[in-house]
């Protein structure tokens, strides 16, 4: 079956090819061989268009298209936005995170504590002494002072079981005199 395209003022009849005349033509004027101004058109309604549903990556004047001015400020102010939302819920997750771990931290401390006052019959002298006697490998990090030094130990003077002859620490508090989000000191915990 043969179909007729309009070339400028003249018919042209060719046979129809593997792919059909539209995606020829369409080559074709891509290539440039037809310039857009002689563009054929198909004679036959049913014909898919030549155009593409996309503009082209470069205006014939060599303009290339970008964003405005106001698009880029549109999304400049919802990203500032979504950061100023983000921000606050960052540092109170952050916060939340902190006084989780000062809390396992204080209950694994006093019940070490408790286990070295069972084990050696005395109360420890000095937080040392449960790294020395090999409860702790190292002292734990006070997450609210950053430091395994600043925690603060209470000695007591009495006995807590008719086992043990000597007193000393009993409990361990936070170094940080800072308020926690329920509202108490650290160093009160």
């Amino acid at each position: 079956m043969e179909r007729s395209i309009k070339i400028g003022n003249v018919f042209r009849h060719s046979p129809p090819r593997r792919g059909g005349v539209a995606r020829q033509l369409n080559r074709s004027w891509r290539a440039g061989v037809v310039r857009p101004a002689q563009r054929p058109e198909l004679t036959t309604p049913s014909a898919p268009s030549l155009r593409s549903a996309h503009p082209p990556l470069l205006c014939e004047e060599g303009n290339s298209y970008g964003f405005t001015l106001l698009e880029l400020m549109i999304v400049i102010a919802i990203l500032g936005i979504l950061a100023s939302i983000a921000i606050p819920m960052y540092r109170a997750v952050v916060l939340n995170a902190r006084e989780t771990v000062l809390k396992d931290n204080l209950r694994e401390m006093r019940r070490v504590i408790d286990q070295y006052t069972a084990d050696k019959k005395k109360a420890p002298v000095s937080l040392q002494d449960l790294v020395d006697a090999g409860y702790f490998r190292e002292m734990p990090v006070d997450p609210m002072t950053h430091s395994n030094s600043s925690w603060q130990p209470v000695n007591d003077t009495s006995v807590t079981s008719p086992d043990q002859t000597e007193s000393g620490i009993v409990n361990v508090h936070s170094g940080s005199a800072a308020i926690s989000s329920e509202g108490t000191p650290y160093n009160t915990w």
